[in-house]
Order: structure tokens, then C-alpha cells, then sequence
């Protein structure tokens, strides 16, 4: 009798302000009414610094997995670690998931308002709910209080260490597991500080079998650790705090990095002693890179591509984003593009199956550009105009005025080899790219010095470059067809030595001094300082025949 009023008067001490009682929660978070098959998924990240891009990895596969299935995305923010805690943090999450497309069914908007009837969905505004089951763990003597002080657990660690035994708060080593109410009150009393620990029935030599989405049938230890579940501030651990939050919210799957799955046998034993159907969990392996001849996680303090506004600076359209990420989801994405060339990547299916790996999977810049170049070759001059415009006035000022007083000329620029054309050009992998790949057109950004000139036509004669640049202007005509004006470039090869066909001059490669492709780098490398450009033809008739003549008449 006296113990029990004892257990009264701590959880008094521990919880001196009214709480909602269990029952009363189970009310106000209905089970969510789901048929078969439907997921309910969620991304929870913690606000401690900018988003990774594996966390926008694993929202995109929650969120496509639960709209597949006619299920519920959410966001909730994991918050609860104010020493890391990075202010405004968590409406950046918000605003990254809208940007790249991610569409949350409830939780934080990128507004800064909450959606949903299971919210607040800001793990910090729901301490009272956390402390309700606290409540009720200590209640069924599945928790306590602890009294053990940092110093004391380090001269625990060292004994654990010099005896070669596992470290933890476990059996032996939990010195106020067993305490008695009578113990435990006076240190309250006392005013000593505290945490709160679940007290694990479980035994480490004992395996239990595991089914992961992902990983599939495995063995783990059973946990046997008393770990904190609610700190000295008040507010809970991860592992007590998620597993309320998923029980109240209906996750039924979570998706996750596979750096919490020796945690699981824990996560799994608490939703065990509150009686919920734990979700399934699919513990999925991080975005790695090459170091030399191995592998490693992609790294915060490293790795500028493990921060996803490095992408949106860099100016990689939000779709190439999206479509690499599903392209390392799902190996078969790629196949399926190259069948669905202009459907919505929403129509692709992505598969748990196609999911599971042994490895990480490997962050590939070249591929992200080739995905993202066929993105930016599909798209319309007017749109490439207008994204790359949105781009520079966020990241290139000078070039968004550039762009914006030269709106027509630059809607021509951008229409040369777009959609519509037998040869698409597929050499712009980024908004960054095209102000280098437009700077010819411009007069007062294009100067061609002799010695360039020399070194990107060797073998070709300075004489000769003048004469035919000569001959070129007197024949030029701006309203020349495509086919008038190559015959007047072969026209031109025939007069000095070249011959007018690659075919021709390979018959006989002595006879002549090359073909018509050198005569036409000539004039690539005179109007655009380079040997290799989009369509010679459509170059001209966008800097228009005032332009080709000016920059043609400085080499006469």
C-alpha cells in the first residue's frame, strides 16, 4: 500500500500539471479509415542544418509509394534536439519538398501553416503527449526515473571498457533500475536531476527474426537496454517520440536510412509495451561516392552535392533532380523513360522490389547531367527562356538583365536546335551553362584574339582564311535557304583546294588541302570563337547578316 502511494506521489512530482490520458489521445487520433494496400508515409527530419540530399531521396520514394496507393504523405518535424536545433530550418524543409515537386498531404506547408487533423506536426508542441505515455509507462513499471550523473557514466563506460563487456544502462549496470519508490522519492525531494528510462524486459542473447521491407528476413539481438526516453528538459528521445508520433499519425510504412536498423528490435519492443501495431519498416542504404577506389556515405561537412540547394544554384532543372533520384531508386526508371519519353515521371511505378540493394547507391554527376540535358532538350525555347530567367535573377543579375532586355533575341538564341528538329541539341545540362553558351551572340561579349584563331584552325593558312572569309561575305544572302547557302560553302571549298563532300576528300585525301567541314569551322571559329557549336546555319541567321558581317570583316 505504501509502495503504491509512493509510485503516486513521483509520478505526481514527475507530471505536476494535467495531462490527456491515453484514452482521450486514441479519440483525437482516430484510426485513419485505409482499404488494403493504401500506405501512410511520412519524411521526418530534424531542423539541425540544411536538407541532405538523401532525406529528399527518401521523401520522394514516401511520397511516391503513398500516392500510389491512394495513401497519405506527411511532414512532420523531428525537433526535439534543441541544442542542435537550427532556427527557421524546418520551413526550409517545407519550401525544398514543394520546390522539387514533393506534395505533402499534411504537416508544415512552405507557407509556414500546418495542414491535417493530426497535427501539431512539430514533435516540440507535442511534449504533453509524449509525457501522457511516459505517464503510462511508469504507470505499468515499464519506465523510471535515473539519477545517474554524467560522471557516474563515464566511470561506467571505463569499467564496461576495462572488463571488455558491451557498454550501455543495461541488467547490472542500470544502478537505479531496481530502486526502490521509497529511493527514488528522495532524490526527487532532493531536487536531483533526472531522466526518464524505459525499463527493457528484454535479453541480448536471445535473437529475434526481423522482416524488413527492404533487407528482408534478418536476426537481431534482442534490446536489453534502458534507454532515456524522456530527458532532464522534458522533452523526449527519438525512439520514445516517433514511435507515439507513427501510432497516433497511422504510419503504416516507414522508410528510413539503414543506420537506425539496430535500433528496430528497441523501436519494435516499445510499440510492444503500448500495445500498437507497429508500421512496417524498410531500412534503405545511403546515397554513396567514389573516394579513390571505394565508397562512402556522402557527407554533410564534405560533399557540396549532399546539400540540395548546391543543385538549385548550380541551376539543374527540379525535373532532372527528381528523375535522377529516380533513377537511383528504381534501376528500371531508365527504360521506362526511354519508352515514355514525354510522359509525367508520376506514371512510373516505383517498387519496394526494385528498391532492395545490398550497397548504396552511387552518386554519378555525369549521369545527372545526361538525364538532365535530354530534360532540357525537351523542353521549348519559351520555357528554357523563362527558367533560365527565374535562375539568374535569384543567382546571376547581370544576366537576367542581359536576358531581359534582349527577351526576343534571346527566345531566337535559345530556339536554335530545340524541340521540334531532327537534331534536338543536348549540350546545355544546367541554367549555368547558357550564359557561356550564349555569349557570341552578344558583340560586347565576344573578342576573338589572332592567336586563338591560330590555335583552333592549325594547318589552315592565314591567307587563305581571309580569302575565304572575303569570298563568303561578297556571297553571303541572309535570305539564302539552308540548302543555297551550304552550296555556296561548298562553292567556296572547291575554290581554294578543299573538297565539297567528307566522302570525296577520304577517296582522295592527298588531292585536297581537307574538306568542307574545315571551311565551315573557319567560319564557327571566326562568329563563335569555338569549334563545336549548334547548327553554323541557324547561328547566322540569328546574329543576322549586320552581326556575321561585322565580326567576319575584323579577320579580312
Amino acid at each position: 500500500m505504501e509502495e503504491s502511494e509512493n509510485k503516486r506521489k513521483i509520478i505526481k512530482i514527475l507530471f505536476p500539471q494535467p495531462l490527456p490520458t491515453p484514452e482521450d489521445l486514441e479519440k483525437k487520433y482516430p484510426a485513419r479509415k485505409l482499404i488494403d494496400g493504401t500506405m501512410i508515409t511520412r519524411i521526418a527530419p530534424s531542423p539541425t542544418g540544411f536538407m541532405h540530399i538523401g532525406s529528399l531521396y527518401t521523401a520522394l520514394i514516401s511520397e511516391r509509394l503513398a500516392h500510389q496507393t491512394g495513401g497519405v504523405f506527411y511532414l512532420r518535424i523531428e525537433d526535439t534536439d534543441k541544442k542542435r536545433e537550427i532556427s527557421g530550418v524546418s520551413n526550409l524543409i517545407a519550401q525544398a519538398l514543394e520546390h522539387y515537386g514533393i506534395k505533402i498531404d499534411e504537416g508544415e506547408t512552405a507557407s509556414g501553416f500546418e495542414i491535417g487533423q493530426y497535427g501539431p506536426y512539430k514533435q516540440s508542441q507535442r511534449v504533453k503527449i509524449y509525457q501522457t505515455y511516459i505517464k503510462f509507462l511508469l504507470e505499468k513499471n515499464l519506465a523510471y526515473p535515473c539519477f545517474s550523473t554524467n560522471q557516474e557514466l563515464e566511470e561506467m563506460r571505463d569499467m564496461q571498457e576495462s572488463k571488455s563487456v558491451r557498454p550501455g544502462y543495461y541488467k547490472q549496470w542500470a544502478k537505479w533500475r531496481d530502486r526502490s519508490d521509497e529511493e527514488v522519492l528522495n532524490a526527487l525531494k532532493e531536487g536531483k536531476k533526472f531522466v526518464i528510462r524505459f525499463k527493457s524486459g528484454g535479453d541480448f542473447d536471445n535473437k529475434i527474426l526481423i522482416q524488413d521491407i527492404l533487407l528482408g528476413k534478418r536476426e537481431l539481438p534482442e534490446n536489453d537496454q534502458d534507454i532515456v526516453i524522456m530527458k532532464s528538459n522534458g522533452l523526449p528521445t527519438y525512439h520514445l517520440a516517433h514511435v507515439v508520433d507513427d501510432h497516433l499519425m497511422g504510419t503504416t510504412h516507414v522508410i528510413r536510412g539503414n543506420e537506425w536498423f539496430p535500433s528496430l528490435p528497441l523501436h519494435l519492443q516499445l510499440f510492444a509495451s503500448m500495445r500498437w501495431q507497429p508500421p512496417q519498416y524498410g531500412h534503405i542504404f545511403p546515397i554513396q561516392k567514389m573516394e579513390g577506389q571505394s565508397k562512402r556515405k556522402l557527407s554533410k561537412r564534405k560533399d557540396h552535392e549532399a546539400n540540395i540547394s548546391y543543385y538549385e544554384k548550380q541551376g539543374y532543372p527540379t525535373d532532372a533532380v527528381m528523375e535522377y533520384l529516380l533513377n537511383l531508386a528504381n534501376s528500371n526508371f531508365e527504360e521506362w523513360r526511354k519508352h515514355n519519353p514525354d510522359e509525367n515521371n508520376r506514371k512510373f511505378k516505383l517498387t519496394f522490389e526494385k528498391l532492395s540493394s545490398s550497397n548504396g547507391p552511387l552518386f554519378d554527376f555525369n549521369k545527372l547531367n545526361d538525364i538532365s540535358k535530354e530534360i532540357i532538350a525537351r523542353y521549348s525555347s519559351e520555357e528554357v527562356y523563362c527558367k533560365c530567367l527565374d535562375w539568374a535573377k535569384k543567382y546571376d543579375h547581370q544576366f537576367a538583365e542581359t536576358m531581359e532586355k534582349n527577351l526576343d533575341y534571346m527566345k531566337k538564341i535559345l530556339n536554335i536546335e530545340r524541340r521540334g528538329g531532327t537534331n534536338v541539341r543536348k549540350d546545355i545540362g544546367k541554367w549555368s551553362n547558357i550564359k557561356k553558351e550564349v555569349e557570341y551572340f552578344f558583340d560586347t561579349d565576344f573578342n576573338m584574339a589572332i592567336d586563338d584563331i591560330a590555335q583552333k584552325l592549325p594547318g589552315i593558312n592565314p591567307e587563305d582564311i581571309n580569302n575565304i572569309v572575303d569570298s563568303f561575305i561578297k556571297s553571303y544572302n541572309e535570305s539564302d535557304s539552308k540548302d543555297e547557302w551550304f552550296e555556296k560553302i561548298k562553292k567556296i571549298s572547291r575554290a581554294y583546294g578543299y573538297a565539297d563532300s567528307i566522302k570525296i576528300f577520304k577517296e582522295n585525301p592527298n588531292k585536297y588541302k581537307g574538306n568542307v567541314a574545315d571551311i565551315a569551322k573557319i567560319f564557327r571559329v571566326l562568329l563563335t570563337g569555338r569549334t563545336q557549336t549548334p547548327d553554323l546555319y541557324s547561328i547566322m541567321l540569328v546574329l543576322g547578316k549586320d552581326r556575321v558581317l561585322k565580326k567576319l570583316s575584323v579577320f579580312k
